[in-house]
């Protein structure tokens, strides 16, 4: 099923107002550059990444937006995304607070930069993840409907999880461009979660998913090479 435009458009705007709301609400201020350099920086990349997957691969797109909350989804996948949402929505919260409101942190203008870098880094590890998985999907789901096969070019040939690693400096580089040194701490909580995912996942991949338990032995690590 083809994704309609005005449907993308609208729940990609709904996005922009709820991650608005949850930074500039706590920051108590709409003058606030890093919160805006964030924004821009988010969205063109989802809009981006929106309008790749429109034009190249409807059918992810639609995996995307409609995979969560499938029967087939796994239940503990529903309860652990519901924990990483929470923790995802308090720690943009926190950031705001502790840069502009309170200032509990101060991090240099060059820090902030550098965070700009990451994040810019980490949108693009997600991308490749995205170009070369078609079975892409939120839930850890086995997409028999897709006919859902093992996929071990590009990315995957280095980490069994290249989004997931892609989120690594996802989420660090928000936390250093928003200047929130408590937000990096809070980025550790939830790429611990993430990392717990990724080991369950891989159980459920293994037990139902022909050729992937191969490509575990052929693959050695799951986010980060050389490390883990």
């Amino acid at each position: 099923m083809k994704v309609s435009v005005l449907n993308l458009s609208a729940q990609i705007a709904a996005m922009f107002v709820v991650f608005a709301l949850l930074l500039f609400l706590p920051a108590g201020t709409v003058h606030w550059a890093a919160g805006w350099i964030f924004l821009a920086l988010f969205f063109a990349g989802t809009i981006a990444i929106s309008v790749w997957l429109f034009e190249v691969n409807p059918a992810l797109l639609n995996e995307r937006l409609t995979g969560m909350g499938k029967a087939d989804q796994k239940a503990w996948d529903k309860a652990l995304m519901l924990l990483i949402s929470l923790v995802f929505l308090a720690w943009l919260i926190v950031m705001p607070l502790d840069a502009v409101r309170f200032q509990w942190s101060h991090v240099p203008v060059w820090v902030q930069a550098v965070g700009g870098v990451l994040f810019v880094i980490g949108w693009y590890v997600i991308f490749l993840a995205y170009r070369e998985n078609t079975y892409l999907s939120p839930a850890v789901r086995i997409q028999l409907d897709r006919e859902q096969t093992v996929i071990s070019t590009g990315p995957y040939r280095f980490v069994r999880h290249p989004m997931y690693a892609g989120v690594i400096p996802f989420i660090f580089g928000t936390s250093l461009l928003l200047g929130s040194w408590y937000g990096v701490l809070g980025g550790f909580i939830l790429i611990l979660l993430i990392a717990r995912r990724a080991v369950l996942e891989e159980r459920t991949l293994r037990e139902e998913l022909p050729g992937y338990a191969a490509y575990m032995a052929q693959v050695k690590y799951r986010m980060i090479p050389h490390l883990w």
